[in-house]
């Protein structure tokens, strides 16, 4: 595996590779991001996966300060899944130019983008300014970050003419999806996350069963959640899986949350 961290020796060294598939991280590399790596893998062609721990996307700085980091680890990683190339920027590597600037629009700011000012805006900031440098035709993210998968494909992928593969929320035995933040949980509220995953997942599945008439009880779910596992939700809502808006159970739709537990965001969809 080739470890790179300038702009012009990527540059150098994949310009003449036209089957690239893409895996864009911020490190802490888990069964999820192996999923990434395997679908691109699949395709035949050379796959690089990028770790930055972007700052532009953190609306806390004590957020950007604690999130794990593990450069070493994630390195042996990478190798024993023969990954060819690891591009590993540093801030000013990624910044040195001027790009385009996003701003959402008012019907964007909802879910995430409504409770994290600045987090998607800095999520685009630094995928454009990716995708400029490493001109993949197949870019492969998880289902986890639904709403970051979403306005990537509307805001980049046809700038860049390329494939958004989205792939599956993977989790562990006890219904946790995978995130890089898990490491920042204590056993105790690991269990938490798995409990309430769980009853998020029996919510689902009755609103299949009852449709529209469930609506009317989710602020009591999320007060019940509140109470009994002492967290902070920031949404628990409905949404349409192809346009985020709230659902009318007769589309392909999902539930999506974000809580804080251990003074930790953790944010899922069902």
């Amino acid at each position: 595996m080739k470890i790179i961290t300038s702009i012009f020796d990527l540059n150098k060294e994949i310009k003449d590779y036209k089957n690239v598939g893409f895996v864009p991280t911020m490190g802490g590399i888990h069964a999820g991001h192996k999923s990434l790596i395997k679908a691109s893998q699949n395709k035949k062609g050379k796959t690089i996966v990028s770790i930055f721990v972007n700052p532009t996307q953190f609306n806390k700085k004590d957020d950007f300060k604690k999130y794990p980091r593990n450069i070493k680890k994630d390195i042996y990683i990478l190798k024993k899944l023969n990954v060819e190339y690891l591009f590993t920027p540093n801030t000013e590597e990624i910044y040195k130019f001027k790009a385009k600037k996003f701003q959402l629009k008012k019907k964007d700011k909802i879910l995430c983008a409504k409770f994290r000012s600045g987090h998607f805006e800095g999520v685009l900031n630094v995928m454009n300014r990716l995708m400029t440098f490493i001109k993949s035709k197949d870019l492969y993210m998880g289902e986890k970050d639904y709403q970051q998968l979403y306005l990537i494909k509307k805001f980049l992928s046809k700038k860049f003419k390329v494939r958004v593969n989205s792939c599956p929320t993977i989790r562990v035995n006890s219904n946790i999806a995978l995130s890089t933040r898990n490491k920042l949980l204590k056993k105790n509220s690991l269990r938490k996350a798995s409990e309430i995953a769980f009853f998020l997942k029996k919510i689902k599945h009755k609103s299949k069963l009852n449709g529209s008439k469930l609506v009317f009880s989710m602020s009591d779910y999320k007060k019940k959640l509140e109470k009994k596992y002492n967290i902070k939700i920031d949404y628990l809502e409905f949404r349409n899986e192809k346009n985020l808006k709230l659902n009318n159970f007769k589309n392909k739709y999902r539930l999506f949350v974000a809580y804080n537990i251990d003074n930790v965001r953790l944010i899922d969809n069902f």
